[in-house]
């Protein structure tokens, strides 16, 4: 078996959680805290990616490996065992899971693969700072290029996916837009880049909230950044993008982020899913039709408001769910825990130069500006994230 470490088998049963994200990681280590399960995490990569801070790493705010927390160093402090593998295929009813490099079985699964992401013609013109983390270098070494050679066009967007209002990420978008803005005026060269935003949708970002949005806008505005919003994309090229209504956006560099579409692994699986591939869940995670999988994380088909977002936070909630809610199954409790009640959009929205909060819940919505302040306070976190995924500083209550 490729890559195994940890504590080796009891006779305890056994909980497989998949993908070594925020939500695996976070059900892993609490199905392992209660000392109930064997509890295995397979991961494809042997570290955890902390997604937020990777926008740090084209500006070369940090190296990568600031972005990457060992996942074997976890695995060893919080009690549950890793393996290092790919997974093939889930197999409810047999209770199996394929890995490229082994089988396993399991009393309880915790689905947090993640998702994969929509790929429109051309997109492979386009590199994406929430792709695989040497994305995040790649992205750095072509901008180191176009600072040398003292002039350039950039072009940053995102896509939806417009069967799952969900499946979008475009918070990372504005911040990597706003930290090459800061990175140029600190280097004296912002009158010899153009730098242009683009998105198929009307209003980008509309889901964080009108605060939000009039604040983008106005940074925009006040930076000299022009949008080109409302036009599907047709494609991309080594040149730019096209649009369906055939205009173009020439650029030198073109990062983009895709929709979000479900994991591939389960399409034949015999998990039920949405129309847009994500595993159908309830409240409580548990997926649709078993009594002992479990979903947690841009892998599971959210439900709740319009403006409902995959984000890390949610993603840890409803696996902090899914391991009590494994619990009380186990002992025989009623009790559950459902994600739905803290559905919420929270951003540190950075721009290099200092932050934005951004939060929006089902009652209010609140956008509050930080200069300076506001990117320490994300450099903090990124630290606080890291050593407490170690067990080297006690979490704080909803952090």
């Amino acid at each position: 078996m490729a890559g195994v470490s940890g504590p080796a088998a009891t006779d305890r049963k056994r909980a497989l959680v998949l993908g070594g994200g925020f939500a695996g990681v976070e059900a892993a280590a609490e199905l392992a805290k209660s000392g109930r399960f064997d509890v295995t995490l397979v991961s494809d990569r042997d570290f955890l990616y902390l997604n937020p801070i990777s926008i740090w790493i084209p500006t070369r705010g940090i190296e990568p490996p600031r972005a990457r927390v060992p996942l074997r160093k976890i695995a060893a402090k919080r009690g549950f065992r890793l393996v290092v593998d790919r997974v093939q295929s889930v197999s409810s009813a047999d209770h199996r899971v394929r890995l490229a490099g082994a089988e396993l079985e399991y009393d309880y699964l915790v689905l947090a693969l993640g998702g994969s992401k929509l790929a429109p013609k051309g997109v492979e013109h386009t590199l994406s700072i929430c792709g695989a983390p040497e994305a995040a270098v790649e992205i750095r070494d072509r901008l180191d290029a176009l600072i040398a050679r003292g002039s350039g066009s950039i072009a940053v967007g995102f896509g939806g996916n417009p069967k799952d209002r969900s499946a979008v990420r475009g918070g990372p978008a504005f911040e990597l837009l706003f930290n090459i803005l800061d990175l140029l005026e600190r280097r004296h060269l912002r009158d010899r880049f153009t730098l242009t935003f683009f998105a198929p949708m009307a209003e980008p970002g509309e889901r964080m909230g009108r605060g939000a949005l009039d604040l983008v806008a106005r940074m925009f505005e006040r930076k000299g950044i022009p949008s080109r919003t409302g036009t599907p994309i047709a494609g991309f090229d080594e040149h730019g993008v096209a649009f369906a209504d055939g205009s173009r956006l020439d650029a030198d560099l073109v990062l983009f982020i895709p929709g979000v579409a479900g994991h591939p692994v389960l399409a034949a699986s015999d998990l039920p899913l949405n129309e847009a591939g994500f595993v159908l869940i309830d409240d409580h995670g548990l997926v649709a039709g078993t009594d002992d999988v479990y979903a947690a994380g841009d892998v599971a088909a959210l439900e709740g408001p319009e403006w409902r977002a995959k984000q890390g936070h949610t993603a840890e909630v409803m696996a902090r769910n899914a391991a009590a809610n494994i619990l009380a199954a186990e002992a025989g409790r009623p009790e559950r825990k459902g994600y739905q009640a803290h559905l919420a959009i929270v951003c540190l929205m950075d721009v290099g130069s200092g932050a934005a909060m951004v939060y929006r819940g089902r009652k209010r919505s609140v956008v509050i500006p930080l200069p300076v302040v506001g990117h320490w306070l994300k450099q903090g976190w990124g630290s606080y994230a890291r050593l407490t995924k170690l067990g080297r500083l006690r979490r704080l209550p909803g952090l």
